[in-house]
Parts: structure tokens; C-alpha cells; sequence
């Protein structure tokens, strides 16, 4: 894996919108492609944000400034790569079920897919992979499985990516939606919205080992790179829950923005990147920059409206937020923590990844 230095010089400001389309036309196996230019970002690696109200990929090349955007058979909610970077991951369900105004509502009854993706060349003809009720999120191991969370049926499918089969199913609290992989790949965190809880999945039995109380609707689950500890967004509580994950037990909650979903650690754990969403009725643009050592917000940095998804840069100099009301990824300067680029996508973009030159 090659892991490339970041660095933004003379980045603009607010990024040019896409200035061409390529020809739509396609045989029925092979998706569309939208294709666009932008400046160029950095210096490499690719961003991919999951779009969920057209049912599309968009992939921002951060070398080139180049994006393109991939209809795929799914409207994907959360996007993920293999950590050998053969495969961009994404699950949803057909574009025609309601997804939620909320970004992380999910209809119970929908059958859901797992996409596996080229992310070499996303017009290739992907894979799918039947999953259940609602998947919402999907993580990858180093052992050539994912695991996807289904909403609807309150479990974790476990998928073999070389098989392409689902081999196991493991019951959790109520309402699964993010989930992340302690650092050592031990223990799987889940946020289970409904009942206030985080399941800790045990990944060599595939059995939840303890289901831990935290608040209010937590939605996803980030870890400091020594797995210590683990930092739970609470969107009805507008605070970020605390676990230590020695003990397994709740060691605090810090106040956040309206509505917070998704939050990371940055590599050196030394700040959790928090996207405040806010509500339909009143969408939030915000995120949240949390001190570990302080425990304390040190920072608020305004994005887009519906602040959603957050991915970092491996080398943690870049910090990427998807905007769910204003169909764009803004990119936030580490260092600066301010936003430096804000780049058009698809529609309605949720989930977003991070993946180094190759």
C-alpha cells in the first residue's frame, strides 16, 4: 500500500461545479458515468461519497480534482474499502424504498444489497451480494470478511468477500445502524439507534460478547487508535458518549451540535471529528471538534447543510464531511481546521471513504 503525503496548496476556496457530463447512454450492465472536473485537491487518493438520493457513487480523485459519479443497483447509504483496497463496498436498497429525510431512516421489509465495487474502475459490472432487512452500514476486516448492519432485523450479516455469500448472522440491540471495528480487529462496536445501546461483537465467536447502555439514539461508533476508548454519537441527545473499552463501561458524554451522526478519530487520536446534522426541520452545518486529552469541544467549523458522513485522510491532514441538503463533500484542513474545498456530488450524499493512492 502506498500511503501519499497530502498537502492543499493553492486549493480554492469553493470548487467549480462539474462542467461536463459523459454520454448516459449505457447497455444495462454497465452503470452511467457521470464525469466532472474540479481543481485538484491534493497530491493523491480518492474519495468516495455514497449518494443516496440518486443511487449513485461519486468518486472525487483528490490528485486530479476530477469527479466522477457511478450509478450502482442500490441507493447507497454507507460506503467502505477493503483494507488491500480490491474493493469499494456499498449497501442500500432499490432506489425505490423511501430512505428517511433524516439520512439514517430505513424502511423495515427492504431488501438490501452489498455492492462490491472496483474502485480502480467503478463502471465495471459490480457484485451483489443479498444481504436482509435494511442494511445501513458495512466495515471490512483484514480477514477478507465485512459486516453489515441490518436495520430492520436487528443483526449483522457476515459476509465472505471471496465466497460472496453471507456465513453468518448475529443478533444485536434494536435498530443497528454504524458500526466499527476495534483497531486490533477483535471486537466489533454497533450503534443500536432504537434502544439506546452499543452491542460489542466478539469477530472470532461472531457473538455479541456485551450490549453496553450509552443514551439517546446513538448512531455510529469511533475508536482512538489504541482502542481505549470509543466515542458513540447520540443524535437525540446532541452529545458524544465516552466508553472505555477495557471496562465496558459509559465514562462520560460531551456536548456537541444539533444532531450529530457520524464522528472519527484522527490518527493520532488527539481530535474526534463530529458531523452535526441538525433535523429536517431545521438541518444543522456544523462540525464538532472534539479534544481527547480535554475531553472538550475546542472547535465548531461550519460545512454545507445536513453534515452527515466523515472520513479522514491516512496521514490525517485532510478531514472530508459529506453535506446532505447542499449535494457536496467539504473538505476541512486538519491543521487550519477550517474548510478549504467544497466539491459537488450526487445527491443526498450519506456515507464517505478514504482511500490512499495505489
Amino acid at each position: 500500500m502506498k500511503r501519499t503525503s497530502m498537502a492543499l496548496c493553492g486549493v480554492l476556496a469553493a470548487m467549480l461545479p462539474a462542467a461536463a457530463l459523459a454520454d448516459a447512454s449505457h447497455d444495462g450492465h454497465h452503470p452511467a458515468v457521470q464525469q466532472g472536473q474540479t481543481a485538484a485537491l491534493a497530491s493523491g487518493g480518492t474519495v468516495y461519497s455514497a449518494n443516496e438520493g440518486d443511487s449513485t457513487i461519486s468518486a472525487l480523485d483528490l490528485a486530479t480534482g476530477a469527479v466522477n459519479t457511478v450509478a450502482i443497483p442500490v441507493a447507497p447509504h454507507n460506503v467502505d474499502l477493503t483494507p488491500d483496497g480490491r474493493f469499494l463496498l456499498a449497501v442500500g436498497t432499490p432506489p425505490s424504498d423511501d430512505h428517511g429525510s433524516e439520512g439514517h431512516g430505513h424502511d423495515r421489509g427492504a431488501t438490501g444489497l452489498l455492492v462490491l465495487l472496483d474502485p480502480q474502475d467503478l463502471s465495471k459490472l459490480p457484485v451483489t451480494v443479498a444481504l436482509g432487512d435494511h442494511p445501513a452500514h458495512v466495515v471490512p476486516d483484514r480477514n477478507g470478511r465485512a459486516f453489515a448492519s441490518l436495520s430492520g432485523s436487528n443483526e449483522i450479516a457476515v459476509v465472505d468477500l471471496a465466497e460472496g455469500t453471507v456465513v453468518n448472522r448475529i443478533g444485536t440491540g434494536a435498530y443497528p445502524h454504524g458500526l466499527r471495528l476495534k483497531p486490533d480487529g477483535t471486537e466489533l462496536y454497533v450503534a443500536n439507534v432504537e434502544d439506546g445501546s452499543v452491542s460489542v461483537i466478539d469477530t472470532q465467536s461472531l457473538s455479541e460478547a456485551a450490549r453496553i447502555p450509552v443514551g439517546a439514539a446513538p448512531v455510529q461508533v469511533g475508536f482512538t487508535p489504541d482502542g481505549t476508548r470509543a466515542y458513540v454519537s447520540l443524535r437525540d441527545e446532541n452529545r458524544v458518549a465516552v466508553i472505555d473499552t477495557a471496562s465496558r463501561k459509559l465514562k462520560g458524554k460531551i456536548e456537541v451540535g444539533p444532531g450529530p451522526i457520524q464522528l472519527m478519530v484522527t490518527p493520532d487520536g488527539a481530535q474526534v471529528y463530529v458531523a452535526n446534522q441538525g433535523s429536517e426541520a431545521a438541518p444543522n452545518g456544523t462540525v464538532s471538534i472534539i479534544d481527547t486529552t480535554s475531553g472538550e469541544v475546542t472547535k465548531t467549523v461550519k460545512t454545507g447543510l445536513g453534515a452527515h458522513g466523515v472520513s479522514i485522510a491516512a496521514d490525517g491532514a485532510f478531514v472530508f464531511v459529506t453535506n446532505i441538503n447542499d449535494n457536496s463533500v467539504s473538505v476541512i484542513d486538519a491543521r487550519r481546521q477550517e474548510v478549504v474545498a467544497t466539491v459537488p456530488v450526487g445527491n443526498s450524499p450519506n456515507g464517505i471513504a478514504y482511500g490512499p493512492s495505489r
